[in-house]
């Protein structure tokens, strides 16, 4: 279980550590970062699946999600004495994302893992000289990046493990830069630690905004197959509900869809040619209404009891303003729903809605809630509702 998350110089989050529980809710005012940390953490997910610098490039390049404010302020800044200024940078460019780690039932080891991306050095001029660069990474055991507990260290193309003798071997292999040697290198034998996270990281999911329009796929009928983990677009909604009905928590589905609609049952009719389609019978209709004729809400609140109810429970699930198009009486039986995912996964919502959030702060029990609230500060993002004791400790691996 992921028990920190740590981001510098991406866009507002100038340096943030976010602790994290079971049950995360981050939030805040509009502007205050939310999105910034959701987006960073699928930065995070996309270094499993080398495509972290593609993704950097979609958000317009390195150079257009780097924190756009000063170095630091001077005191007569703080003050209100002087206006904001530029100062001299004595420190590299650099984005920095990372994590840490707790031992947890399900036996997973408490692993961190931190990577350093800048820009490239200005010779020998290259058509790619925008292109980021992986400058370092690290994997290490326990809470904080000690030299003690380092298993893993990239330096620039140079990569190097701890052997069974404690001792640090240099792999010949050289690491491009513009990959992640979480996808270059990959010995059980020499680094177990590192596949191990990996694959990690590979299952955590990430859900936000379902469309609910007229040509929404989620809408029509789709050729069904078993679906234990529904899709981005909620595409497959009928053969994930079906999936969960036979090889799933029935139960829990029941219940769900009665706790925010009483009396109501979800059916899915598989058409002779293999094409699932789902139909809702509500109290005193006459008959089902396909999903073509439900209301945004009621279609994206079935979309959420298929991402939540998956069979195949991911280490990480992030929702991102899950409270988006749903009526504020199907708040409180969301948060109920997530707070059962919850139980079996590691859940972090990202939301401002106030309602879901005092939902799932009742429906948590004895599962502690973690509540991390942010505001801007001259325009860096910094949590609000937690004393510097509250932060988790955190080390960047130098250059």
């Amino acid at each position: 279980m992921l028990s920190a998350l740590a981001i510098a110089n991406y866009r507002s989050l100038r340096q943030l550590t976010v602790p994290l529980g079971r049950l995360t809710v981050v939030t805040g005012p509009n502007g205050s970062g939310k999105s910034s940390v959701y987006r960073a953490m699928r930065l995070l997910a996309e270094i499993a699946s080398g495509g972290v610098v593609r993704s950097l490039v979609r958000e317009g390049g390195l150079a257009s999600t780097l924190w756009a404010g000063p170095e630091r302020y001077s005191a007569a800044v703080l003050r209100g004495e002087a206006p904001v200024q530029g100062t001299v940078r004595s420190e590299p460019v650099n984005l920095r994302l990372g994590f840490a780690s707790a031992a947890d039932a399900e036996g997973d080891d408490d692993f961190g893992y931190a990577i350093d991306i800048g820009l490239p050095p200005p010779v020998p001029p290259s058509a790619f000289s925008h292109d980021p660069e992986i400058k370092r990474e690290a994997l290490w055991s326990g809470p904080v990046l000690r030299p003690a507990s380092q298993l893993v260290d990239r330096k620039g193309p140079a990569l190097r493990v701890r052997d069974e003798a404690d001792r640090w071997v240099v792999v010949e292999r050289r690491i491009p830069a513009f990959a992640s040697m979480m996808t270059e290198y990959a010995d059980p034998r020499a680094a177990p630690e590192m596949l191990s996270l990996r694959e990690r990281m590979r299952s955590w999911r990430f859900y936000d905004h379902f469309r609910s329009d007229a040509e929404a796929p989620a809408r029509s009928p789709q050729l069904g197959t078993y679906t234990p983990v529904l899709a981005n677009d909620g595409a497959d909604l009928g053969a994930a509900l079906q999936t969960i009905r036979e090889i799933g928590d029935a139960e829990a589905l029941d219940h769900a869809l009665d706790d925010a609609f009483p009396g109501a049952r979800v059916e899915v009719a598989a058409g002779p040619d293999g094409r699932f389609e789902v139909r809702m019978h509500q109290h005193g209709l006459l008959r089902a209404l396909s999903a073509a004729e439900l209301s945004d809400g009621t279609l994206r609140y079935l979309l959420w009891i298929a991402a939540l109810l998956s069979p195949r429970p991911p280490s990480l699930l992030v929702l991102n303003e899950p409270e988006t198009s749903l009526h504020p009486d199907l708040l409180p039986a969301l948060g109920r729903l997530i707070a059962q995912a919850a139980v079996r996964t590691q859940v972090i919502v990202v939301s401002h809605a106030t309602r879901l959030i005092a939902s799932l702060e009742a429906a948590a029990g004895e599962m502690a809630l973690q509540s991390v609230v942010l505001e801007k500060h001259f325009g860096a993002t910094r949590i609000a509702n937690l004393d510097m004791g509250d932060i988790p400790p955190w080390h960047w691996p130098a250059r």
